[in-house]
């Protein structure tokens, strides 16, 4: 992400753990909303302009994707490559997913199926009869030892790890691992930040896995760290602007995260511009533009797409809370913003000499 906080005086020296922008720099960096994790790239547009070397900020744990949960042995059922299952959350364990249900995958739904595995065909005592139930830390290492690879030949090799869509597991429940259910159920979801499977609509197969959200929606906060979508009038950490198509950029060739960045610099900040209705709203309300980029392993899975959006850095690291939609009035944390003054066109101030009194504008 790239951050921006023009409402700072000075000229500060860029920080090389983290992506930030203050006073008449500002800073670009590459937001990756992950499973889990967010590694963000950040822009921070003054109105002076200027822009340094982008850093990097670290903004949710290393943490991977939740499994989806488990399942009992009256509505797990049986499934075939290419289903997609539908269900209510609710935050009990023993009444979720209770009411799992094949749906149309043009219908929403929160899981495509790409592998059944019978884990009792399997050598060993783990699956034998009267085994130990595991625990949620063996099912997540399942996970990845037999649904990565059996989502990946589903999609044919097209797997964007770093996209919007992550591997799930959907696992027996305990009650039905003692009754003898051994049934691992690999496949694709639309994970938050949290892990949380969100609703998607058509199949995985024919979409691009862009980790991108739809302009206007809001990323909640947690403990400073993006967190799950939330309707703008509720606490969160960004909003998306626009959504941009590299491809209409880039037709051919993959291009470097320099190139990516020289073309998204204009073309985020024009988006951002006219989302928020003028050229200077972003500097009067102190927020921070930032974009992601497509790194190799997305790019040659299919991925054309990313976010400009906007939010407000911390000096320590995450972002400041914000509430209400970037387009009206909003709040940080809890306060109005204090747009910065304005400075004279032309050259900037120069820093006045040791003992002498401040320049001011037009003096």
């Amino acid at each position: 992400m790239s951050s921006s906080d023009p409402g700072k005086p000075g000229n500060p020296t860029p920080r090389r753990d983290q992506r930030t922008v203050t006073a008449p720099v500002a800073r670009r960096g590459l937001a990756l909303v992950a499973i889990g994790a967010v590694a963000a790239a950040v822009v921070t547009l003054y109105f002076s302009g200027g822009f340094s070397q982008p850093e990097k900020i670290t903004t949710h744990s290393a943490a991977g994707p939740a499994t989806t949960g488990a399942v009992s042995g009256k509505t797990f059922g049986s499934a075939a490559p290419g289903d997609c299952l539908q269900w209510t959350p609710t935050d009990d364990p023993e009444t979720d997913r209770q009411d799992l249900a094949e749906v149309s995958c043009a219908e929403p739904h929160r899981f495509e199926v790409a592998k059944d595995i019978d884990m009792s065909a399997y050598p060993g005592i783990e699956f034998a009869p009267g085994s130990a139930y595991p625990g949620a830390l063996r099912f997540g290492q399942l996970r990845d030892e037999h649904c990565v690879d059996a989502v990946d030949d589903y999609l044919g090799t097209k797997f964007d790890p770093n996209g919007k869509f992550s591997v799930g597991l959907m696992f027996p429940s305990q009650a039905g691992w003692a009754s003898g259910e051994r049934t691992l159920r690999c496949g694709i979801q639309q994970s938050s930040n949290t892990g949380i499977p969100q609703e998607m609509a058509g199949s995985v197969l024919d979409q691009d896995q862009s980790n991108v959200w739809d302009v206007g929606t809001c990323i909640g906060i947690t403990q400073n760290v993006p967190s799950d979508p939330v309707d703008c009038s509720q606490a969160h950490a960004f909003e998306v602007a626009s959504v941009v198509d590299l491809q209409q950029q880039f037709p051919s060739g993959i291009p470097s995260e320099a190139d990516q960045d020289a073309y998204l610099e204009p073309a985020c900040t024009t988006a951002v511009n006219t989302y928020l209705g003028s050229d200077t709203a972003l500097r009067d309300k102190t927020l921070t533009l930032f974009w992601n980029t497509i790194d190799v392993t997305s790019w040659l899975a299919g991925s054309r797409q990313v976010s400009c959006s906007v939010g407000k850095e911390l000096d320590e690291g995450g972002f400041a809370t914000i509430t209400g939609t970037a387009q009206g009035d909003i709040l940080i944390n809890g306060q109005p913003p204090v747009p910065p003054p304005s400075t004279p066109d032309g050259r900037a101030l120069p820093t006045p000499l040791p003992g002498a009194a401040p320049i001011t504008p037009g003096g």
